[in-house]
């Protein structure tokens, strides 16, 4: 079912009245709660280290703090499996034990410095680095939890507008955790900074208690964890060339992944204030994204999955030159929020539609599992271009990166087109199941009222 926005007010309530339910509300604040994390391990940690006196390759190899991003597909089948509490559904227990676990470890990160370090295997390393491991490894299961829960909450004429709205909370979050991190960290200090941002958390623990349950039955075969994961990897694996979707997973994202890496470090080389690159980069960055999404979203339920995946693939490709331009011009304020914001919405719009096709990829009875990989391998590309992306920039400058972010976008274009066929037939395939649920539900309401 596709949304339809005309011009009658009567149309405009009748979409109203569909869309603005508890659900997107919850999709929502869980986005918040799942974005608020990445910063305080990315970008904001970056920032952390870099005005502590850190060079480019260690801020750089700091990306690598986000591998559990690309491994918790490892043990997302234990989340499809068990249930860590019983006092409410398996997917809510387990976004509020994650939750829990995240506040501790930030708080816990606000009471170090970079300079602190802890000897491990006879090396030195800092103390922040592995909390920030184990902070990403908490917020990946969180990840795991919250996008299994979304795609078993939401109707399948929500997931378009619903996976924009859990991304635009978690822009709102990134603004929180990035800009709002950076403008605070300058004026009382980063100790300080990362215990406002446990308390942020405390959102995700309030939508985590105000989300709707969600029970999803276990088939006889889900009960065994090896039988469930090897199920799960054979659902997929035996669709049709299914070994270049997961590589188009890797791909289509990769142009972004290397034009954003490093672009707090980027703007404050060019000369601008940890002020500056926080409402530049994290503020307006992420307001831009937050505007993509959302017309993303409601651009991709006119045109349908694959065209939007096209369009906004190749937007966001030509627009990394934004960049490029910048750091030909040098420090430039006009120049750079201009190039923030158009590069910005074009990758909001990018992924809003990826997360819709991500949706569309997963089987009901393998939604956890299935979920995790496919972010986990659109994960790829963020978490380890940070030290190929700190080599390029030693070697060939800033603008040599951006325009390797630009070529870089291409391959995944092309396979794109070549998948067109199972992208259209996946999303065809969803459409139709939500159509045989709905009638199903209406003979079922029939079949009540009449007794």
């Amino acid at each position: 079912m596709n949304i339809q926005l005309n011009k009658q007010p009567s149309s405009i309530i009748t979409w109203l009245k569909t869309y603005a339910n508890r659900r997107m509300l919850v999709v929502f604040l869980l986005g918040f709660s799942s974005g608020l994390p990445i910063a305080l391990v990315g970008g904001t940690l970056q920032a952390w280290f870099k005005t502590n006196g850190a060079g480019i390759i260690l801020i750089g190899f700091i990306s690598l703090l986000g591998q559990p991003y690309s491994y918790k597909f490892l043990w997302a089948p234990l989340l499809d499996r068990f249930a860590p509490t019983s006092l409410m559904d398996r997917r809510r227990g387990w976004m509020l034990l994650t939750q829990l676990l995240i506040i501790s470890l930030i708080i816990t990160m606000s009471a170090f410095k970079p300079d602190a370090v802890v000897k491990l295997f006879n090396l030195q390393i800092p103390t922040l680095l592995l909390l920030g491991l184990l902070l990403s490894c908490c917020s990946a299961t969180q990840d795991i939890a919250i996008d299994a829960y979304k795609i078993e909450v939401l109707k399948h004429d929500e997931r378009g507008l619903g996976s924009a709205l859990g991304v635009e909370g978690y822009r709102v979050a990134m603004i929180a955790s990035g800009g709002f991190a950076l403008t605070l960290a300058d004026k009382y200090g980063w100790q300080t900074t990362y215990l406002i941002m446990a308390g942020l958390m405390l959102f995700g623990i309030i939508a985590t208690l105000f989300a709707p349950p969600v029970t999803v039955q276990l088939d006889k075969n889900q009960t065994k964890l090896v039988a469930l994961i090897s199920k799960s990897l054979k659902d997929f694996l035996t669709r049709d060339k299914a070994w270049l979707i997961l590589l188009l997973l890797i791909l289509y994202k990769l142009g972004d992944a290397f034009s954003h890496t490093l672009s707090s470090t980027f703007l404050l080389d060019l000369g601008f204030a940890l002020k500056e690159v926080g409402m530049i980069n994290k503020v307006l960055g992420v307001v831009a994204t937050l505007i993509g999404v959302f017309v993303g979203g409601l651009f991709m339920t006119r045109v349908g999955l694959f065209k939007a995946l096209l369009t906004f693939g190749i937007l966001a490709a030509i627009t990394n030159l934004s960049y490029m331009l910048l750091a030909i011009t040098g420090k430039h304020m006009l120049v750079a929020c201009a190039a923030v914001f158009v590069e910005n919405i074009c990758a909001g719009m990018g992924t809003a539609a990826f997360v819709s096709l991500i949706m569309s990829l997963c089987s009901p009875n393998y939604t956890a599992t299935q979920f995790a990989l496919f972010s986990s391998l659109s994960a790829v590309g963020r978490i380890y271009v940070g030290p190929v992306a700190g080599y390029l920039v030693q070697a060939t400058g800033w603008v040599g990166l951006y325009l390797f972010s630009a070529v870089i976008a291409l391959p995944g274009l092309v396979l794109l087109v070549y998948l067109r066929r199972q992208i259209i037939s996946r999303d065809d395939d969803k459409q139709q199941q939500a159509s045989d649920t709905d009638t199903a539900s209406d003979t079922d309401s029939k079949g009540l009222q009449a007794a």
